[in-house]
């Protein structure tokens, strides 16, 4: 009596050991984008715009997929999109992207309402994505 209320004890306790959470497998990346430069202060035509966009996971996971683009607010046509790889491989928890582009026409840029959006992600397309974007005007 006593080895079966023993082996039912052992297995119960296998059984309970052996369950686990599908929750367990799951990576939180707690990913923010912040724009550091531009500002939303106004630009001109000529002026050489700053990029500067802080990536990071507040968990310490790696920075995974990046990606920062300028379109026209009224067209959605897009002027800027970098890197020409999102995928960063760098195994950090943070990640600062810096460029620069002149504001002109060669460059696709015209007077009128801007936005500049970064955004960040896991492994996966598109896996706790995190955007900031910042609108900006310029002038001729």
């Amino acid at each position: 009596m006593k080895s079966s209320i023993l082996f039912l004890f052992c297995l119960f306790v296998f059984a309970f050991v052996s369950c686990k959470d599908d929750d367990d497998d799951v990576v939180s990346y707690e990913y923010h984008a912040h724009i550091m430069q531009p500002s939303s202060a106004d630009k001109h035509l000529g002026d050489i715009l700053l990029i500067h966009v802080e990536f990071e996971s507040h968990t310490g996971e790696d920075v995974e997929h990046i990606n920062v683009r300028i379109y026209n607010k009224a067209t959605n046509v897009v002027v800027y999109d970098q890197p020409s790889d999102a995928h960063l491989g760098i195994g950090s928890a943070s990640y600062d992207f810096e460029d620069q582009v002149t504001l002109s026409a060669a460059n696709g840029f015209s007077s009128g309402d801007w936005i500049i959006e970064a955004k960040v992600w896991g492994k996966d397309d598109n896996q706790d994505l995190e955007k900031e974007s910042v609108e900006f005007h310029i002038h001729p």
